[in-house]
């Protein structure tokens, strides 16, 4: 199948057909596959943006660079709120090597970012990357004021498997400063986090 083909099945009903596209254009990309994919980000057509999302989470380390350009750069919210869940797709995608410091920092600028889509899924990147991303998410926690980031954060906290994390949830709950709703969530994620650290202590 040409890449020409391949980017036509990214907007086929069939989730399969659009899964098996995705992971056959990282394997047969050329140095046009990345900027074309970006440039369908901010695309009407929500299957063929979220498809193009997947599969620069498939390609996987080599997207990172102009995924943090756009993510960091572009007037568009729905093109930034894009770049961040493909590094997520990527962190999801290839565990096994190091998520690049330079996606990280890209992902760190964007919990500023002023549109709620973009900053809850720069969180939820973040999260998926996992324990190289700890620091960011547990200083982020100490400066915002921003309930619904705090929230964000906390929950990937429950969610990432970190140790350190249950000295971070532990001293919110017992913080009366806090904010009411952002004490709960770290109440509820406790419990979670420590299920996460003894399933992965267990296997």
């Amino acid at each position: 199948m040409t890449i020409d083909s391949l980017f036509e099945q990214l907007k086929h009903p069939n989730p399969n057909l659009r899964e098996r596209a995705m992971w056959e254009l990282a394997d047969v990309r050329d140095q046009n596959t990345i900027p074309r994919l970006m440039s369908i980000l901010d695309e009407e057509d929500i299957t063929y943006r979220r498809a193009a999302v997947k599969a620069l989470g498939a390609i996987g380390i080599d997207a990172v660079p102009l995924l943090v350009e756009s993510l960091v750069n572009s007037d568009n919210a729905t093109i930034r709120g894009s770049c961040a869940n493909a590094l997520a797709q990527v962190a999801a995608n290839h565990h096994d090597v190091p998520f690049p410091d330079e996606g990280l920092q890209g992902l760190k600028t964007a919990l500023n970012d002023p549109n709620a889509v973009v900053y809850i899924a720069s969180v939820m990147a973040l999260g998926e990357i996992g324990s190289p991303a700890f620091e960011i998410l547990t200083e982020a926690l100490k400066t915002i004021d921003n309930v619904a980031l705090a929230v964000a954060i906390i929950n990937a906290l429950g969610s990432m498997g970190d140790i350190r994390g249950v000295e971070v949830l532990t001293a919110l709950t017992n913080d009366e400063s806090v904010d009411p709703y952002v004490r709960e969530s770290a109440v509820s994620a406790l419990p979670r986090l420590e299920q996460v650290i003894k399933r992965e202590f267990d296997g």
